[in-house]
């Protein structure tokens, strides 16, 4: 059995020093933002409890699907390093970056340099970019497959990208990974589903991704940025049944207008083409209360509020 875990939308804080420069731009609106909403919701305390209760798990592999900053300052670019670095290392954690780790023009260029060891496939060299996703690192039985949708956008907007080149790319990878056998789990930042999050946080080139699970099919897309566990199916080639998780966000405290913070574990056992799946949500039920499980979901079985076929 291979165990996966999964976290998303961290917003590490709290924010280093903010100069008015720094505020001469999209970051101004996410600073007011910070200040009225995320500092009192979104709680360092929490991600610490939630993450010493995934260690105590054991799993094999941690997936994280993107937002591990705010408003992409260079003070919480090098944060957001040295806690991964406490996290785990490279070998055993695969991050995806999200639309915060973007915030502004430069910024994912700068994520990239600070945060390649947990974002480099196996086997590559040289600097990572956005030419460099998806990446693919294989673990035991299992293909991790690390998509990008962050992009600079303008303010009040919070929308993903996934492009012409890199759906070229990763139809290439799912076929590989496909012909070995493997168990691919595509980990992505936006969910890829219309009507999943408003429309200003939407994926553009959600019809290309769509189309890809379609002909390559996959066999478990994990992603962040709705802050709701969440879960959905795509229908893929042959009438496959592709789970869609998500995750509520790591750091959100109780008494916010989203589920406290949670993480998956989802177990994986089998062999090519016979899979099973078990998705276990554990997180906090409570304002005092220490993480516990929530749920547990046989994926196998098709198990879902509801099933999104293929257009």
């Amino acid at each position: 059995m291979f165990r996966l875990a999964h976290i998303s939308d961290v917003h590490l804080g709290p924010l280093p020093g903010v100069t008015y420069r720094d505020l001469a731009s999209k970051r101004a609106v996410g600073y007011v933002n910070w200040q009225r909403n995320r500092s009192r919701h979104m709680q360092d305390s929490v991600l610490d409890t939630i993450v010493a209760d995934l260690k105590a798990q054991v799993p094999d592999h941690l997936a994280v699907t993107g937002d591990l900053v705010n408003l992409a300052l260079d003070g919480e670019i090098e944060m957001a390093r040295l806690w991964l670095e406490m996290l785990g290392k490279p070998h055993d954690v695969s991050v995806v970056p999200g639309n915060h780790d973007a915030y502004v023009p430069g910024a994912f260029d700068k994520a990239c340099r600070a945060w390649a060891p947990w974002m480099r496939g196996d086997g590559a060299e040289g600097p990572v970019s956005r030419e460099t996703f998806p990446y693919l690192r294989v673990r035991d039985k299992i293909a991790l497959i690390g998509v990008t949708t962050a992009r600079a956008t303008a303010p009040f907007m919070a929308t993903g990208f996934f492009r012409e080149g890199q759906a070229r790319r990763l139809a290439t990878t799912l076929s590989e990974t496909a012909r070995r056998g493997l168990f691919r789990v595509v980990m992505i930042h936006h969910p890829p589903l219309r009507g999943a999050v408003p429309q200003h946080k939407r994926l553009f080139g959600i019809s290309r991704f769509q189309k890809t699970l379609d002909r390559h099919g996959a066999e478990l897309v994990l992603h962040g940025h709705s802050h709701e566990p969440t879960l959905n199916y795509w229908i893929g080639p042959s009438g496959q049944r592709i789970p869609l998780v998500g995750v509520a966000a790591a750091g959100q405290g109780p008494g916010g207008s989203h589920p406290a913070a949670q993480y998956n574990l989802i177990d994986i056992e089998g062999d090519r083409g016979d899979w099973r799946i078990l998705l276990t949500r554990r997180g906090l039920s409570g304002p005092a209360m220490p993480p516990a499980e929530i749920e547990a979901t046989d994926l196998t079985n098709g198990d879902a509020p509801q099933l999104l076929f293929k257009s």
